[in-house]
């Protein structure tokens, strides 16, 4: 059931604001504060749908409130009550990052479509936060290695602003998880991230592909389409495999990097873009330099911020809660009983030597998991998990 604050110094207000709200949905809970410094300890303590808060009130007025709840729960939408003279003061409380602003008196129909807006909104922030839980699980790093500890770290650090990021290591470390949790945990989280795996894609087409392309620009090109910068604006690209790339696809990254401009094959106008550019490679791009496959100064752009993802015989300290962490999540995918791997179990996979990394070990796993007995043993391992 939706909770509303009303934080309204003048009690006749109140009461009317209170009986308004009450009669339109016998849902609503609804709640008071007689000035400031009373509705935000109420909002501290308490986890409200809705606050419909009064500009002018003394001890503390509704643009200082507002404040201190965008720094604690910022999720709340607050709905500003201003008088008439207050207009200029109500709208430097939208620029704060209030929902909405309702005059004295209220208008009946205003004041009731901007509580179903503002709730409507607050339903889509709680939803989206349980589905960005959910995406986060898909994204999450296991282990607590110095090594992965490390990574964590950097990308805390270097995931609220808007630096670049070149993400090395070999095939199957988990390059593209680092790439993920630099999104999710920055402020272009709301947008999307697009990937793109430069390796995959012909390099007649990377260019299309990265910039689009206008109708007639090619053989094939039978209509106008939109590239994948475009589709990130505002958001991330992550280039996985960098270092597959065709050296003119290189020159075109390399200026979007530099003017935030791209332009679509075949086209002459420009297009402009907000995008942070995630790169990832298995290759020594320093060694790919001096062969002269891969831009310097593209590297230097993108490598303002190196992220080395080590192998799995560098971490095996996290093999263990890796081997627990696939064992439950296949067990899930699969409708099985969780299985139990034996001390011995997981001390031989620690031993072997994972050339494909952590690709490898979950295939290993499924493969035990299917295969062996429903406590996994040394002998289970021995039988099933040869390469």
């Amino acid at each position: 059931m939706p909770k509303i604050l009303v934080i309204e110094d003048e009690a006749s207000i109140r009461r009317v604001l209170i009986k308004i709200l009450s009669e339109e949905n016998d849902t609503y809970i609804v709640e008071e504060a007689e000035d400031g410094l009373q509705g935000l300890e109420k909002i501290k303590n308490e986890d409200y749908d809705l606050v419909l808060c009064d500009i002018k009130m003394p001890k503390m007025d509704g643009e200082e409130v507002l404040e201190a709840v965008k720094k604690i729960k910022p999720e709340i939408p607050m709905v500003m009550i201003s008088g008439h003279g207050d207009l200029e003061t109500a709208v430097n409380t939208m620029r704060l990052g209030a929902f909405d602003y309702i005059s004295k008196p209220p208008d009946l129909n205003r004041l009731l479509n901007t509580v179903r807006n503002a709730l409507d909104r607050k339903q889509l922030v709680v939803e989206n936060k349980i589905l960005k839980k959910k995406v986060s699980k898909n994204y999450e790093m296991i282990g607590n290695s110095d090594a992965i500890n490390h990574i964590k770290t950097m990308i805390d650090k270097v995931a609220p602003t808007d630096a670049r990021v070149l993400i090395t290591g070999p095939n199957g470390t988990g390059k593209e998880l680092v790439a993920h949790q630099l999104h999710e945990k920055s402020e272009r989280s709301g947008a999307a991230i697009i990937e793109v795996n430069c390796a995959a894609i012909p390099s007649e087409l990377i260019e299309s592909e990265l910039f689009g392309h206008v109708k007639g620009a090619f053989t094939s090109a039978v209509k106008d389409r939109a590239g994948k910068f475009e589709a990130a604006d505002g958001g991330t690209i992550f280039l996985d495999e960098i270092g597959d790339m065709s050296l003119s696809a290189q020159a075109k990254v390399l200026r979007a990097l530099q003017e935030n401009l791209i332009q679509r094959v075949g086209a002459d106008k420009d297009i402009k873009v907000n995008v942070r550019v995630i790169a990832a490679t298995n290759k020594d791009l320093k060694k790919e330099i001096e062969e002269g496959r891969f831009r310097e100064d593209l590297y230097h752009r993108l490598a303002v911020i190196l992220i080395k993802v080590p192998s799995l015989n560098d971490r095996r300290e996290d093999i263990p809660e890796l081997i627990k962490h696939f064992t439950a999540k296949i067990a899930s995918e699969q409708g099985n009983a969780v299985k139990v791997f034996t001390k011995s179990a997981i001390k031989l996979l620690q031993e072997y030597d994972w050339t494909g990394n952590i690709r490898e070990l979950r295939n290993v796993v499924e493969r035990l998991i299917i295969l062996g007995n429903p406590e996994i043993s040394e002998q289970d391992v021995k039988l099933f998990a040869s390469k």
